[in-house]
């Protein structure tokens, strides 16, 4: 972008903040995370440039600010999940419902698939755990598989796997999204034909109200970290008036920060996989802990985050 276009397209916000001084925290922080942006921006660009050092100095009084208020280090970590990350998602509707979208053909695939070749629920799932599970259902217990190791080790090996999962999504983005939606389609199959075998069974209730307890939120987490990676996969293919470099950046760390907000998700999830699914619950209280997650899920990352950036433009 040129420089003539880069001040013109920010001087009234610039003016704003000089014109307009702020004591609240929250909108001094808020500021200050602009105004650095546009700093990095102007120095990477035009560092030689006064408005660069313009925008030092701004910057420099609003960091001074920041510093007197004694509310700033506790605040900076509330306002991250209260208003940064919340913002980031509403930018990022769009895609996730791309990656909404996608997961759910991909999972019907998956249904299809196994619906029409009986060799198909071994070749996504294995022999092992298909075998596995006939067994468990001979035993009266077809999901006996969630009671077999201690839950604090189930606890680590899922978090850490889930987490994992989630940042190769993300990282995957780079390949222009390509190699994101492979995760996505991946991972989508699997749980269609998952789904279909105890269907096939006459057991997709029984699955549903014992997998779902914790699945609701693994599975929703894996969809936004799919959001995460299209987010990196579109700032490379569409830059827009940002160099391919400086979008990328952009995109990379709106992205993790996406990504590093499915951390808290996984945590939960996983431990309501290693303690909770286990248990032989009343399909009332399942189903109760399935509404409460969806719920969530629904409101802090589609309802929240629109009812946030509608109340900012007023």
């Amino acid at each position: 972008m040129r420089e003539a276009a880069f001040i013109r397209r920010n001087t009234e916000k610039w003016r704003s903040y000089e014109e307009n001084p702020t004591t609240d925290p929250d909108e001094l922080t808020d500021r200050y995370i602009e105004l650095t942006d546009d700093l990095s921006y102007a120095r990477t660009f035009y560092p030689d440039s006064n408005i660069t050092k313009y925008l030092n100095s701004v910057a420099g009084r609003m960091h001074r600010g920041l510093m007197q208020n004694k509310r700033e280090d506790q605040n900076r970590f509330v306002l991250f999940w209260t208003r940064e990350l919340p913002m980031l998602f509403r930018q990022s509707h769009r895609l996730l419902l791309v990656s909404a979208v996608f997961f759910g053909l991909a999972c019907a695939v998956g249904w299809l698939s196994a619906a029409n070749d009986n060799t198909f629920v071994r070749l996504i799932l294995g022999d092992g755990y298909v075998n596995m599970t006939l067994e468990n259902i001979k035993k009266g217990d077809p999901l006996g598989v969630y009671g077999r190791e201690d839950g604090a080790t189930m606890f680590l090996a899922i978090t850490a796997n889930n987490i994992g999962v989630s940042l190769r999504t993300f990282v995957a983005g780079v390949m222009a999204s390509f190699g994101t939606i492979v995760i996505l389609f991946y991972n989508g199959v699997m749980l269609g034909a998952f789904q279909y075998f105890f269907y096939e069974r006459g057991l997709l209730l029984e699955s549903v109200l014992k997998i779902w307890i914790h699945g609701t939120l693994e599975i929703s987490a894996i969809v936004i970290a799919g959001c995460a990676g299209l987010t990196v996969g579109n700032s490379i293919l569409f830059p827009g008036t940002y160099s391919r470099l400086e979008s990328f950046k952009r995109g990379a760390k709106q992205g993790l920060k996406i990504a590093i907000g499915l951390i808290p998700i996984f945590v939960v999830a996983g431990f309501l996989e290693s303690y909770v699914t286990r248990l032989t619950l009343p399909p009332v209280v399942s189903a109760a802990i399935i509404a409460v997650s969806a719920g969530f899920i629904g409101w802090y990352f589609v309802w929240y985050p629109i009812k946030l950036n509608s109340g900012s433009e007023q």
